[in-house]
């Protein structure tokens, strides 16, 4: 038996140092490569090498214990420690380090549907009913206070221009005996291109009438027409042109209507065409001992007349040649100034006189009505 085991007691020394350098070969492959050495590196069967017993398969290559044993295994130093497998654990720190506090919840604002003011929410709505009507009743009240000014100065302005236009309808009503005749009828009048083809005329005064009544100035007809205006005064006078071969009767009648009335006749005249009618043609003054002397009914030619809308007067003027010649077939001063009429009235211009003259004085006595309640 003896000789059988000394073999065996032979090869004890050599696996004791043989599995002490399986062991640290172990420890380097497991920091190496991470392989468990529980299995055996490059092993399949699991065999234990610290038991020696034999598993499926022989190792490969020929065994330690065969090499012999390794000189100087027993007193080799233990491999130094490794940086991820320490021999010992860490020693605590002396002030071991707080837990990181939690990170802090953020809150966002609630949507303001409630109000927290109170002791019991309430839907907001139930306060922003109040303040809006409040709003609308402020701007209402804004507004109406603007409107009210707005009205009332657009009143006081129409109040103003209404006192204004009766202050110059009453003055141009008493111009009749407060104005110079010179400023009524001046005793030459320039009608700039107020000739046919817009040449230049001048027309001098010849005659003036005396202020009378309206008995017998005017034919019964019209007479009749301008009853419902009445007749205050009329003033008269009478033109030549610079070659005194034509004649020019002006006359202002001063009626007692009102502002009304007198605009009911001018409706009346301009809606009927009063104005047109032969038999509604005013008369002229024929002056004794003047160039008008013979400026008699048949020797009218062409007139026009227009009641003022501003003006308590009815202009007029009428127009006829100055050798006394019968005209038998008068027309309105409109007519015979067309381009293109071809009566003997509108071919010698008498159209434009009548025209020319009543339109300078009417625009004399208006605008010295107006200025009158400005200077006074």
């Amino acid at each position: 038996m003896a000789d059988l085991l000394a073999p065996f007691d032979r090869a004890a020394p050599d696996r004791a140092a043989c599995d002490r350098g399986t062991a640290v070969e172990a420890e380097a492959a497991e920091v190496g490569t991470g392989t468990d050495v529980g299995t055996g590196a490059g092993t399949d069967t699991g065999t234990d090498v610290g038991t020696g017993e034999a598993g499926d398969e022989a190792p490969a290559g020929p065994s330690r214990a065969a090499a012999g044993p390794v000189p100087g295994v027993e007193d080799a130093p233990p491999p130094p420690a490794s940086a991820r497998l320490p021999d010992a654990p860490p020693a605590a720190p002396a002030h071991p380090p707080r837990p990181a506090a939690h990170r802090p919840f953020v809150f966002f604002a609630r949507p303001a549907l409630y109000d927290d003011t109170t002791a019991r929410p309430r839907p907001v709505a139930a306060w922003l009913r109040p303040r809006a009507a409040a709003a609308a009743a402020c701007a209402v009240l804004g507004l109406g206070l603007i409107g009210g000014a707005v009205t009332g100065s657009w009143l006081t302005g129409e109040s103003d221009a209404a006192g204004s236009s009766r202050s110059t309808y009453a003055t141009a009503g008493a111009l009749w005996h407060s104005l110079p005749v010179d400023a009524l009828f001046p005793p030459a009048i320039k009608g700039g291109g107020a000739g046919p083809g817009g040449a230049d005329r001048v027309w001098n005064r010849v005659a003036v009438a005396p202020d009378s009544g309206c008995a017998k100035a005017f034919d019964p007809l019209l007479r009749k027409a301008l009853a419902p205006v009445g007749c205050q005064r009329l003033l008269r006078a009478t033109y030549t042109d610079a070659t005194k071969s034509h004649l020019t009767t002006v006359g202002l009648l001063f009626t007692t209507a009102n502002a009304d009335a007198m605009h009911a006749l001018r409706t009346r005249f301009g809606q009927e065409g009063l104005d047109r009618r032969t038999d509604l043609m005013p008369r002229a003054y024929a002056a004794p001992g003047t160039p008008a002397a013979a400026f008699g009914d048949a020797q009218r030619a062409t007139w026009t007349l227009s009641v003022l809308p501003d003006a308590p007067v009815v202009a007029y003027a009428v127009s006829g040649f100055a050798d006394g010649r019968a005209v038998t077939e008068p027309e309105p001063a409109a007519d015979a100034m067309k381009a293109g009429a071809a009566s003997a009235p509108a071919q010698a211009g008498l159209g434009h006189d009548a025209k020319g003259i009543a339109d300078r004085v009417e625009r004399s006595l208006r605008k010295t009505a107006t200025a009158a309640p400005e200077n006074s």
